[in-house]
């Protein structure tokens, strides 16, 4: 076990509130990584590859509490393996993608292939970034109607992820500016449309600040990305 692992997410899991869902992004991370993270509490597991979190989730099956997180970009052809194998998906970022899932989520519970319909968040664009998939703020708001007739969706609040570069000025303003979007938007998708995926390695703190209710973790709990 990596003892130097442990201590960093003791550390880590000082500086976060107890209601903040702490996901470990163990994206090209072996199992062994994710094994310790487990061992000191750690539960929810993030994934943006279907096939490596597939292989990954194959052999930590006697790791049974494992909540799995699909935080990567949901290519039509794969969304059903990803429906089947990811209670939460973060990165539902178009409507084209929203309805596929929906459809595939009601045939997987239909079929009794899933128990329980997918939890999802809308992955947004707060601000213009042509590197990231996602709504900008009008298109999202043009699609709410559709949105909110995709009944195989337990939609549950956006994700988003900020351009690079931004000062801690911007970053705090842009994370309070999904805030406000996320409740505006509940009062059309309902109560449970509270979650808010926002804050990585190097602005949790500042996520956290502006509401976040998850934040994604990678690099500060495992060290710098493995190339695969």
């Amino acid at each position: 076990m990596d003892s130097s692992m442990v201590t960093q997410i003791e550390e880590i899991k000082k500086t976060i509130p107890s209601d903040i869902r702490l996901i470990a992004v163990s994206k090209t991370m072996p199992v062994e990584s994710i094994r310790t993270a487990y061992s000191v509490g750690i539960r929810d597991f993030a994934e943006n590859r279907l096939q490596e979190a597939l292989d990954k989730k194959e052999q930590l099956q006697d790791l049974s509490d494992i909540c799995w997180h699909f935080i990567g970009h949901l290519q039509s052809n794969k969304a059903k393996r990803a429906v089947e194998n990811f209670p939460w998906i973060h990165s539902i970022d178009s409507l084209k993608i929203a309805k596929r899932v929906n459809r595939l989520a009601e045939e997987a519970l239909s079929a009794g292939v899933i128990t329980q319909l997918p939890q999802v968040c809308l992955q947004v664009k707060i601000l213009p970034d042509e590197s990231k998939y996602g709504w900008d703020i009008d298109a999202l708001w043009q699609d709410v109607p559709e949105i909110k007739e995709l009944n195989s969706l337990n939609l549950r609040g956006l994700m988003a992820i900020l351009p690079l570069g931004l000062s801690k000025h911007e970053t705090l303003g842009a994370f309070k500016n999904v805030k406000v979007l996320g409740d505006k938007l509940r009062t059309n998708f309902g109560s449970d449309f509270n979650q808010l995926s926002m804050g990585m390695s190097g602005d949790y703190p500042l996520a956290i600040e502006a509401g976040a209710t998850m934040i994604r973790l990678g690099t500060i709990i495992f060290g710098r990305r493995r190339n695969n």
